[in-house]
């Protein structure tokens, strides 16, 4: 007898359908698998036994040939312990029911339960988007696979509930989302009310925000760097339906999904420790997952202790900070995974951290201070559009009980900026002024001559490049589009030159 059951293979971001094609006749007791399967696939043969066998059901013990088509492609993970063991009931007609528009997901244990796999969201779009009406899939990923509409998503917790449902016995509901407003998280973000004093300092995070700025502030120990980086998602515009859902299929590949979320509906905050490894940043494996940077995707990078870092790991940050993307090259092939994520770095001024405070003598030898910000590479230097520094908060400040501007009202300002720039860009891909090419800047970023001998003048002062000039009027439209300005004004491009004050002339 010969069966085929649908299921879905997965390739980075990209998902694509797979054919399980089971032929069992008579000879020996033998299971293959065949179609370049790995090891968790081969090992299949075993848990669908053991899973068959303790769900009720005869197991043939003939000649039992599996193949995995298309056969040119290598299979990994227990995904396909659902679809082979549909395939060898309805074989054996244990099963009777239509296959041909429905399809299968999920690892089983011995016993017959159906356990949570990763990558189910964009498998589920696959098999809409190739015309299957049907799919099952675990019941623990029954929230993101519901997401996709045009398709019946139906979860079972264990075989013979897949079973009975497919034979009209017992039906399960069809997993139904819930609108997409309603999915949003509604737990507080961290209020920048709690931030004593920093005025100019969540000036420039309200700009970063606004316009997608990468940005750099550096500061003494205890001065609240990393307390302004973990508010930052709470002045961040709101997630779109299309954002969420993108940053979901990264989540879900990378196995990062909370249970039972539907959709990630707040803006990723990551933080990876410095230690952390260029494969970690960037993601690895024989097959690669996303690293860190593609799981800020929408959201925000904070690197803590900036020159910590390796020299490989910053190096490797250049290219996909500015480019959205990051390719990973394997043997097995080569993946893209996006990462347009708003990076923010911090810190201190010299390894003990205080050069240049008021109070506190530096202890470092002559020159350290310059030694430790050479560190960072000066190409990432320049990819970050917005230094800062971030000095000692005064007693009086920190012991006034009076509370500073909250995030909501920072918040308005930001997505009344954003809106601005999505009229600007509106039919591009470009999602804010951070993200500008050579030729918008040059269109939307238009100066006087006035404006021209300024900059002129700060370019000799400062040292600067020529990536940091397309950064500065960048950041000058920015500030121009929070104060609703169509034109970028001299206050705006001196505020703007304020934020490069870090550049390298600066330390020698």
């Amino acid at each position: 007898m010969f069966t085929k059951v649908r299921s879905m293979g997965l390739i980075g971001l990209r998902s694509y359908i797979i054919d399980i094609e089971m032929d069992i006749s008579a000879g020996l007791p033998r299971f293959d698998i065949v179609g370049l399967p790995d090891a968790s696939v081969s090992e299949s043969r075993d848990r669908v036994r053991s899973a068959i066998k303790n769900s009720g059901y005869q197991y043939a013990d003939r000649r039992i040939t599996v193949n995995l088509a298309p056969a040119d492609i290598k299979k990994e993970g227990p995904i396909y312990d659902l679809p082979i063991a549909i395939a060898m009931l309805a074989d054996t007609k244990q099963l009777r029911c239509g296959l041909e528009d429905k399809a299968f997901i999920g690892e089983l244990s011995l016993d017959g339960h159906i356990r949570k796999v990763n990558g189910v969201l964009p498998m589920v779009i696959c098999a809409r988007d190739n015309g299957i009406k049907e799919v099952f899939v675990p019941f623990e990923n029954a929230a993101e696979a519901s997401v996709v509409s045009g398709v019946d998503v139906y979860a079972a917790k264990c075989l013979s509930e897949a079973v009975d449902h497919l034979s009209g016995k017992k039906l399960i509901r069809p997993s139904v989302a819930g609108d997409f407003a309603e999915m949003i998280d509604n737990i507080p973000y961290l209020d920048f009310a709690d931030v004593k004093g920093q005025y100019h300092v969540k000036r420039a995070l309200e700009i970063a925000a606004a316009g997608g700025h990468n940005t750099l502030m550096i500061g003494p120990p205890g001065s609240g760097k990393s307390m302004l980086a973990k508010r930052i998602p709470s002045i961040l515009p709101d997630m779109t339906f299309e954002e969420s859902l993108e940053t979901t299929k990264i989540y879900s590949i990378a196995g990062a999904l909370p249970s039972g979320t539907s959709l990630i509906t707040r803006r990723p905050f990551r933080s990876p420790h410095h230690t952390v490894s260029t494969a970690g940043l960037s993601g690895g494996g024989r097959i690669p997952h996303p690293g860190e940077l593609s799981l800020a995707h929408n959201g925000v990078l904070f690197l803590d202790e900036l020159p910590e870092f390796s020299r490989l790991a910053m190096e490797t940050m250049r290219q996909p900070i500015e480019d959205g993307v990051i390719t990973i090259s394997r043997v097995s092939g080569t993946l893209t995974y996006p990462c347009e994520t708003m990076l923010v770095c911090a810190m201190n001024p010299c390894p003990c951290g205080y050069y240049g405070h008021p109070t506190k003598k530096c202890t470092c030898p002559s020159g350290a201070p310059a030694k430790y910000l050479a560190k960072v590479s000066g190409p990432l230097l320049d990819r970050l559009d917005i230094h800062v520094e971030v000095p000692q908060v005064e007693f009086k400040k920190l012991a006034d009980d009076e509370k500073g501007e909250c995030s909501a009202d920072i918040r308005k300002r930001v997505n009344a900026a954003r809106r601005i720039q999505q009229e600007r860009f509106k039919g591009t891909n470009v999602k804010c002024n951070a993200k500008m090419t050579p030729d918008m800047t040059r269109q939307f970023c238009k100066i006087d001559e006035t404006q021209k001998k300024f900059l002129e003048e700060s370019f000799e002062k400062l040292g600067l490049s020529a990536r940091a000039y397309d950064k500065i009027l960048r950041v000058a439209r920015t500030i121009a589009d929070l104060d609703a300005s169509e034109n970028i004004e001299l206050i705006h491009l001196r505020e703007a030159v304020q934020y490069r004050s870090l550049d390298r002339k600066f330390w020698k």
